[in-house]
């Protein structure tokens, strides 16, 4: 595992300094880098796996976590420029899909070059009003058993109170940063944008992965898969497959098409 030129914020399992295209990705409420570990194996070659790592969380667990993705994106850009030179794209679960979103939001504004394609996953379009209970607030029993509802977490961590006391004040900073966005509609992203969804996430509804296409003028796609909210690893192989096939280049994916 190698961090980028030295920078906490950017983790490569991988390094592929000769890469086509490097893949940013941000992870879900309390995820880190090390939700990607296993991507580059199984993305094309010529595809760099470059893995956020935000504070709060694995080497950077005892730096206070962002509140605010608004307060987030100033640190965040200065830490990515480097790594947002084309042909990159943006991929994000969850909160991850916000973050990855407001940050091609915020590249647009500052006259940057734009990702090739923005994949959100596992988060309803953030011009719509959340389907579910605001949790970032609750006393901390209420907010572990919400935790323990929506899954993802093992419950050996969940039930190791020394594990916990570490991973808590950033889960909550997440939540809060998630329950709280404020959409501020703008003109849609001149950027691809495919949606992906579990067919059994209670939260995350089809119509609500639809709407993600009222935030690009390029082409939107949908693909759902087997499983609830962490479908990102319970069918991770499907996932990745259909990551592969987006992120070729072009003239690959015409091939393969003839192919079939």
């Amino acid at each position: 595992m190698v961090t980028a030129a030295g920078s906490p914020w950017v983790v490569r399992t991988e390094p592929n300094p000769g890469a086509r295209l490097r893949l940013i990705c941000f992870a879900y409420a309390g995820g880190g880098s090390s939700a990607f570990a296993d991507w580059p194996r199984a993305l094309p070659d010529d595809v760099e796996v470059c893995a956020v790592r935000l504070p709060g969380r694995e080497s950077r667990i005892f730096q206070p976590a962002y509140t605010d993705v608004e307060d987030l994106l100033p640190d965040l850009t200065e830490a990515l420029a480097d790594h947002c030179r084309p042909p990159y794209a943006l991929f994000g679960h969850s909160m991850g899909a916000l973050i990855a979103f407001s940050f091609a939001r915020r590249l647009r504004a500052l006259g940057a070059p734009a990702p090739d394609h923005l994949v959100v996953s596992g988060r309803r379009a953030p011009q719509l009003a959340h389907n579910r209970p605001l949790i970032h607030h609750l006393p901390q029993d209420q907010f572990l058993e919400r935790i323990r509802e929506l899954g993802g977490t093992p419950e050996s961590l969940l039930a190791d109170a020394r594990v916990m006391r570490l991973v808590l004040p950033g889960l909550r900073a997440d939540f809060q940063l998630n329950d709280c966005y404020t959409h501020r509609p703008q003109e849609p992203l001149p950027v691809p944008i495919t949606a992906f969804g579990g067919r059994a996430d209670p939260h995350v509804d089809p119509e609500g992965l639809a709407a993600w296409a009222r935030q690009s003028t390029g082409p939107f796609t949908m693909r759902m898969f087997d499983g609830g909210h962490f479908f990102l690893h319970s069918a991770q192989q499907e996932v990745l497959r259909e990551l592969s096939r987006l992120l070729r280049r072009p003239t690959d994916r015409i091939a393969g098409a003839v192919a079939l």
